[in-house]
């Protein structure tokens, strides 16, 4: 790979985050008089939340700021650390970070991403770790806005040189709008047919190592 620059999604790529996540949004939902098993929240995950809640349920605007106050109740006291590292990441990380720039790139606002990877003493292997500023109609809502982000505050201009790495199609079409190739992986949240567009899709976290390791 002559990739310089590894930018990674944060939930579904580095950390099983779906317990926490789910959680949030189950009590969310029921503010509103709506169950539903934590299973079927599991779509949640990774995509800017007012496109979950609007979209799977209907929610006005009004509503989904009401939903994310709760939420967000949950999900910054408990539910963020209701999470775990895949299996073989953080082996990964470390043998990457001795070649590449690694850079997080996550829809999740960014003081929650740095929350998490600290939490995991992961910070040590990243150049920089970048997010959302806010879920809905602000600078840096989209994927799209948030890779572009990543790669202007760390001045990244040849883009031949970054790839992207993420479970979404968020993450693909993320990449693709900015000018990156974009590698999609199936041990996240998302499907192989989330992925199409990406320029290499893997299985597991060894796969992705071996794309790296010469």
């Amino acid at each position: 790979m002559k990739q310089k620059h590894i930018l990674f999604d944060l939930d579904g790529t580095i950390v099983r985050s779906d317990l926490g996540i789910t959680k949030g949004v189950q009590k969310s939902l029921e503010h509103f008089g709506i169950y539903e098993d934590l299973e079927e929240l599991k779509k949640f995950v990774g995509p800017p939340m007012v496109e979950s809640y609007t979209k799977f349920y209907g929610l006005s605007l009004e509503q989904y700021e009401e939903a994310l106050a709760v939420f967000h109740k949950y999900y910054k006291s408990v539910g963020i650390f209701e999470c775990e590292l895949y299996s073989g990441i953080e082996e990964m990380l470390e043998g990457l970070s001795k070649k590449y720039n690694l850079y997080v790139a996550t829809s999740k606002p960014e003081k929650e991403a740095r929350r998490v990877i600290e939490h995991f003493g992961l910070d040590k292997y990243f150049t920089y770790v970048g997010g959302a500023d806010g879920d809905f109609n602000t600078k840096r809502a989209t994927k799209t806005a948030v890779i572009e982000y990543v790669l202007e505050t760390n001045k990244i201009m040849d883009r031949d040189y970054a790839i992207m790495i993420g479970d979404k199609s968020h993450d693909i079409v993320g990449a693709t709008n900015t000018g990156l190739k974009s590698i999609g992986v199936l041990y996240g949240y998302g499907g192989i047919e989330e992925l199409e567009g990406a320029n290499y899709i893997i299985k597991n976290v060894d796969d992705l190592r071996e794309m790296f390791i010469c």
